[in-house]
Formats: structure tokens, sequence, C-alpha cells
């Protein structure tokens, strides 16, 4: 049993693998990545930066495959183990009452979290440049968008699993219209899932591995010492972006207030799948499964823009891990 408790579900079937002896990592890879080649579907030029949750005592999610002409499309994945998947052929074809907000142009980094009754579906969606996308689905066929969360430039729009003071509660990355340079991690509350306001500043870029730009990864992870936030830096190398993970602690009812944040990096671009690929230098984390009760966490990360890999850690190791390194003095 795990002593720092995870406020979730049980998942009795969340994939696992052992830590290999010898590692000296709190998180450590799935010794068979990548589970989710670049080319699962014909059409596949690449599927990455995606996200999965349990569903019906399997799993399921939704996954960027873009195609052969480039577009950046969302496609349902389903598997029985959280390994072995099969994704769909057919992009997701989203319902919406407003035909000018579902003109789905492009859709990419998609995020999944069950919220009450429906599991919600956020991405970056282009409607004039990059703006957050909302859709929610209850069984993975059907999926209703609804009226984008921001104006343009927003990506990494990431949601809390539960509403927070009654309000539900979303991270996200004010940016340009480009591959943008900068980036810091705010929060925004909402009545509705429609209406979002009092935007408030989590966090900045800080130096070496997340000195470009931050933006939230999975969502996050509610735990008995705060909420338990994976994200994403970025290092502008003399070869260019570099984009690892870290991790930092939110308070549960004010959580643009930071407990704790990693100077280093949990997790950077070291295999060859994360090293080469489409973009070279990315480790890219976009969702992951908790078992409570053995606090059990497994993670998704895109790989050099390209595949999709799996990783694996234990709550307790990571809560230690983060309080070390943030009053360290890396």
């Amino acid at each position: 049993m795990a002593k720092v408790k995870i406020v979730g579900d049980t998942i009795p079937n969340i994939p696992w693998e052992d830590k290999p002896d010898g590692c000296r990592d709190v998180l450590w890879r799935y010794s068979n990545n990548p589970v989710i080649p670049r080319d699962a579907i014909p059409s596949s030029n690449s599927i990455f930066n995606s996200a999965v949750v349990p569903f019906e005592g399997k799993f399921a999610g939704v996954f960027r495959c873009d195609n052969r002409a480039r577009r950046q499309l969302l496609h349902v994945g389903r598997s029985d183990d959280g390994i072995a998947w099969t994704i769909e052929p057919e992009r997701i074809r989203f319902k919406c009452d407003d035909p000018e907000i579902g003109n789905f142009t492009s859709g990419y980094d998609p995020r999944v979290i069950w919220i009450e009754d429906r599991f919600w579906v956020t991405w970056c969606n282009g409607y004039h440049g990059p703006t957050i996308g909302v859709a929610h689905t209850t069984d993975f066929k059907e999926f209703t968008q609804i009226e984008n969360a921001f104006l343009p430039f927003n990506r990494n729009g990431v949601l809390f699993p539960r509403r927070i003071k009654g309000k539900y509660v979303m991270l996200s990355r004010p940016s340009d219209n480009g591959h943008t340079p900068f980036g810091d991690i705010f929060v925004s509350e909402s009545p509705d899932m429609i209406h979002w306001g009092r935007h408030r500043h989590v966090m900045s870029r800080s130096g070496g591995w997340q000195s470009t730009k931050i933006g939230a990864g999975p969502c996050p992870i509610e735990t008995s010492e705060g909420w338990l936030l994976c994200y994403h830096g970025v290092l502008t190398s003399c070869n260019g972006y570099v984009y690892s993970a870290g991790l930092a602690l939110l308070d549960l009812d004010e959580p643009w207030k930071v407990i704790h944040r990693s100077k280093s990096y949990i997790m950077s671009p070291q295999t060859y799948y994360e090293c080469v690929g489409d973009v070279p230098n990315v480790a890219f984390p976009c969702a992951a499964l908790c078992d409570a009760p053995s606090g059990k966490v497994a993670w998704y990360y895109g790989a050099a823009d390209t595949v999709v890999g799996l990783g694996f850690s234990q709550v307790d190791e990571l809560i230690d891990w983060l309080k070390a390194d943030a009053a360290s003095d890396a």
C-alpha cells in the first residue's frame, strides 16, 4: 500500500513492469517501447502525444494521428491491457450544434479525463490559430463538441479530474500562432465548461531544461500531499528544442499555488525512439493511469513526435524525489 494516498479508483489491470535491477530512476521505461508505432493505421505518418483512460474494465483513449498529408487528426484507440492498442482508422467526427465551432480543421495533443458523469476531451484545436477544443463522450463512439475554452492562441489545455470549490478547473499555456518560443502555465475556472475566467498564474519558465517554455502534461493526480502535476519543459539547445518532463505539487484548494517544483527533469529524451523521429529529442507526457491502492502510475508519452512510449513509477517515490529535488541546489 502506498503511504501517499492517491484519491482515485482501483485499476487492478493497470499496465505494469517492475523497476529493472540497478535502475536509479523513479520513472522507468517499458522494456518493449514504443507501445504504439507510427504506422498503426494505414493512413498515419505518426501517432504520438495521446491520452488514455480506464474504460469498462479495459482501456480507451484519444490519439493524435498525423496522416500522410501531415494533417493533425484525432482517433479513438482501445486496448485490453493498456499495452497492445487498436487504433480506429477513421478519425473522430465530432457532433456540434454550432457549425462555426464544429468546422474541424485540425486537432492535436489531446487529454482525456472522467469528471462526474462523462469523459471530457481537450485538445489543441485549429480555430484561426491554436486554441483549446472541448468535447465530451460516454462511450468513445459519439463525441459532442462544445465551445472552445479560450481565444487563440493557447495550448496544453488540461482539466483537473474534479471540480474545485464547485468549479471546473483547467491548466493552459497561452502562446502564439507559431512554434511558440515562450510560455508559462496558467489556471482558469468555469461554472459550466463553457465560460472561463478567474485566470491565475501557476508557474513560469525556469533555468536549464525548462528555460524556454513549460506546459501541463497529463491531468493532475489528486494525492494526500496535493495535486501531482507532471509537466513538460523545453530547452533551446544549439541543435533545436529539447522536450523533457518534471514534477510539481499544487495546493488542493488553490491550484495556482505551487508547494514543490522539481529543478531537475524526471525524464528526458535519451533512447533512440525519443531522440530520432520527425521531431528529435522529445519526451512529451500526455496521460497517466493511477491505481489508488497500490500507488502505481503508468505514464504515456509522445516520443520524437513519432510514436507513443510507456513508463512506470510509484507515487511514494515520485513525491519523495520531488521534495528532495525541490530542496536541492541543482
